[in-house]
């Protein structure tokens, strides 16, 4: 499922802006437009994880899992007392999946993840998160480069993006653009990695690349619609279609 991009983010201070335009693990951080639905769905998951990770602590799956409902849910969250408990309760959980598993990619990708969900709702404090979202990234990128449609390049591609540069930060145009493009050879068929390439060539511009990319989403369309379906898809194309119709509109005033 698909879970961090171009999110509508409360502004609080640079800092805590630093991040989340980055994360698409599937349309992740989209602030106040989320049907009701949506939450909803993410609630019931959350407690059933949450349920089956307490009947269990030292349970791998369970952990991991429980990690994945704390992001799912966190990103729907407008409270920020709310969204920085349940990231920290993704965080525990996902370090207990690493201590009982240091070679699977599933704690790793979503330590970084509930990192992420929790830099959100920081200030200053969320400066000291890119490091080890970084790290945990990589470290799922050398465990499992295609888990979650080649998430972890995806990630770590719109943390290079979004982050400041040198010497504030990590932030670098050239490996956003390795990590962006090595996603999208990964998983080519997943919307999600070419629409990250497209709003990232606008906004370098390159309006050349991105229609290049905007065409080939045009030809994946129907067919992603027909692997991507149901309802756990729902709320990522209700992002994928809106952030496709403001990449065209943005490319076509560019003429």
């Amino acid at each position: 499922m698909a879970t961090f991009n171009s999110p509508q983010i409360r502004s609080k201070t640079i800092a805590a802006l630093l991040f989340f335009a980055c994360f698409a693990v599937n349309g992740a951080f989209a602030r106040g437009g989320s049907p009701t639905n949506f939450i909803a769905r993410a609630e019931a998951e959350f407690q059933r994880a949450q349920k089956q990770f307490q009947s269990d602590t030292n349970n791998f799956a369970s952990a991991w899992q429980f990690g994945r409902a704390c992001f799912d849910l966190a990103d729907s969250m407008e409270n920020n007392d709310r969204h920085a408990d349940i990231a920290r309760q993704g965080i525990a959980a996902s370090r207990l999946a690493v201590s009982a598993r240091p070679k699977s990619v599933e704690g790793h990708y979503y330590l970084a993840m509930d990192l992420g969900a929790l830099a959100e709702t920081e200030t200053f404090g969320a400066l000291k998160l890119v490091k080890e979202m970084e790290r945990e990234f990589k470290t799922a990128v050398g465990l499992d480069e295609k888990f979650d449609f080649a998430g972890p390049d995806r990630n770590l591609g719109l943390l290079y993006r979004d982050a400041p540069g040198w010497p504030a930060s990590i932030g670098s145009k050239r490996k956003a653009r390795e990590y962006l493009e090595r996603a999208e050879k990964i998983a080519p068929d997943y919307p999600e990695n070419i629409l990250n390439l497209a709003e990232s060539c606008l906004n370098w511009g390159d309006p050349k690349r991105a229609r290049s990319e905007l065409d080939a989403l045009d030809s994946l369309w129907p067919q992603a619609q027909k692997k991507f379906s149901g309802e756990k898809w729902e709320k990522d194309w209700n992002d994928w279609t809106k952030r496709r119709e403001a990449a065209q509109q943005k490319l076509d005033e560019k003429r």
